[in-house]
């Protein structure tokens, strides 16, 4: 009998140590997992960690109805991190079946990593020139050399320069970016905002808290740069619609990047995302909409069905197809191909025999004719 009760104690002290393992190894496997998404994920668009709250399962029915209705649309994500990790490349079915038609991506923002995810975003763009739009981050902006940095991209092809931090002391993570800007006018920007009207690009400015002396010094940028485009990141996350109306009634070369899954899941984004209708139908030419990754929300395909909510609650196809993708779209399309670009095009008619009609050929049409004989 003393002998079967240490039998059983055995047995029992044997159980519990697999299930201590279990349940050991599963937390180190969950630590692990929520590492790398930390490390793959460089930017983050406010102090928020928190969770959006579970979407209802007649939610997720509704909202798989919205991406078959508006799909056709071309929507295009104006802000997108997947170039980190080359994250992209698993979400290319999913931009497909969802409609997403092009993202303008890039990966690491401000910080030295950026140089080699720009360098993602570039190959990420050569090789799906029709759905990729790739902007950079990778200079220091208190560095003379940015400014040939930022020159030397933008003539290779480079449609934008972003994520850029240009403000930022809320955030746990890019507050401490090792290149990010004390405000809007710090370091070289006032000189980069010069380059980049030549070449007629915008820069996706981060800003937080989206007030304050940031904000102001982004008021003096664009005031003292008017041909420059700055798109204001997230202008929706920690923000109101009557201080976007003031800035956008302001400045007309400031455009909105609107975050819509902050605005539609985020809890600290009030889940009232019908507030900034009023302003989007106000400011129809100047509105963009975006998933950054799908940041604080779960994930980027629940970003991109938030972004078909906001299509939905305009009212309004016309409208919808702006934001969705003409006012991008014209930005885009709007910067001429560069010196650099042309050169290549000249290059390749004397290699190939190819005739090029190179006249008034736009950054677009010449970065897929270059893309296409690589």
């Amino acid at each position: 009998m003393q002998k079967y009760r240490y039998w059983v104690a055995g047995i029992l002290i044997i159980l519990a140590g697999v299930f201590i393992i279990y349940f050991s190894k599963e937390n180190e496997i969950k630590t692990v997992t929520v590492n790398e998404n930390a490390a793959q994920t460089t930017e983050i668009t406010e102090a928020s960690t928190n969770e959006p709250s579970i979407i209802p399962d007649d939610d997720k029915v509704a909202i798989t109805d919205l991406s078959a209705k508006y799909k056709e649309l071309g929507l295009i994500d104006a802000h997108n991190h997947d170039a980190s990790a080359l994250k992209y490349l698993g979400m290319l079915r999913t931009w497909k079946d969802k409609g997403v038609q092009q993202v303008v991506m890039f990966g690491d923002v401000s910080e030295p990593s950026a140089i080699l995810t720009d360098k993602f975003a570039w190959k990420a763009y050569q090789k799906y020139p029709n759905i990729i739009i790739p902007y950079f981050s990778g200079f220091d902006l208190h560095d003379p050399e940015s400014l040939t940095v930022v020159r030397n991209n933008l003539e290779m092809g480079f449609f934008g320069l972003g994520e850029v931090v240009g403000a930022s002391t809320m955030s746990p993570v890019v507050s401490k970016v090792a290149w990010k800007a004390n405000d809007p006018m710090d370091g070289y920007l006032p000189q980069i905002y010069d380059i980049i009207a030549e070449y007629k690009a915008p820069i996706l400015l981060h800003i937080d808290p989206p007030n304050g002396v940031a904000v102001a010094k982004l008021e003096q940028a664009l005031e003292e740069h008017p041909k420059t485009i700055i798109i204001f990141g997230h202008i929706n996350a920690y923000n109101t619609p009557e201080e976007i109306d003031r800035l956008l009634s302001k400045h007309p070369n400031l455009y909105a990047d609107f975050f819509a899954g902050f605005s539609v899941y985020n809890v600290e984004g009030g889940n009232n995302p019908e507030q900034f209708i009023p302003v989007m139908k106000k400011f129809p030419d100047r509105f963009m909409l975006s998933t950054d990754s799908g940041y604080g929300i779960g994930s980027e395909k629940t970003a991109i069905d938030a972004m078909y909510q906001m299509l939905d609650l305009l009212d309004d196809p016309g409208l919808a197809r702006k934001i969705a993708h003409d006012n991008l779209d014209a930005v885009i399309k709007a910067q001429p191909a560069t010196d650099t670009q042309l050169e290549l095009i000249r290059k390749l008619k004397q290699e190939t025999g190819t005739i090029y009609h190179v006249e008034n050929l736009s950054k677009a049409e010449a970065g897929q004719i270059l893309a296409e004989t690589n």
